[in-house]
């Protein structure tokens, strides 16, 4: 950038270059410092994002159920449900109250449900004539279901 020669001005009396260029450094180290020293905290607005949309998804699921997320060792109603019908059948969607989620597809063979996605295979133990339990990937689910003809437990 050039500047015209009418804007150029001389540095006052008894002044040098470098004393303005240390001024002005030792303004800007003292304002870096000051903000450091206040420990603040820069805000992730990804993260807030993120965790923005899954409060949303958590409030809009049909309903919760009990599970036993990957880790913990007893039951909660603490997950939640979507189900979405699209032309391959009936997909639910369970997630945990971290973030995590299991797609299942609904089967109409009397396997009851399969995994939609991933290389864990679901594995279904029925609860009661109206309750079946999922276990996928360390995680346990405890789903409504329409068992016909099968005993508890088998």
């Amino acid at each position: 950038m050039y500047l015209p020669i009418s804007r150029i001005r001389p540095l006052p009396s008894g002044e040098r270059a470098g004393e303005r260029g240390r001024a002005r450094g030792a303004l800007t180290l003292a304002a870096l410092l000051s903000l450091t020293a206040c420990n603040t905290q820069v805000r992730d607005k990804a993260a807030e994002a993120r965790n923005e949309i899954h409060a949303e998804k958590m409030e809009k699921a049909e309903g919760r159920i009990e599970c036993a997320p990957p880790g913990a060792e007893t039951f909660a109603f603490a997950c939640t449900i979507d189900r979405t019908q699209s032309q391959d059948g009936l997909f639910l969607t369970l997630r945990h109250p971290d973030g995590g989620f299991r797609r299942l597809l609904v089967t109409s063979d009397g396997r009851g449900v399969i995994a939609a996605d991933g290389a864990e295979k679901a594995e279904v133990t029925i609860l009661a004539p109206d309750q079946i339990e999922v276990a996928i990937g360390g995680a346990r689910y405890r789903l409504p279901a329409t068992v016909r003809g099968a005993k508890p437990g088998k």
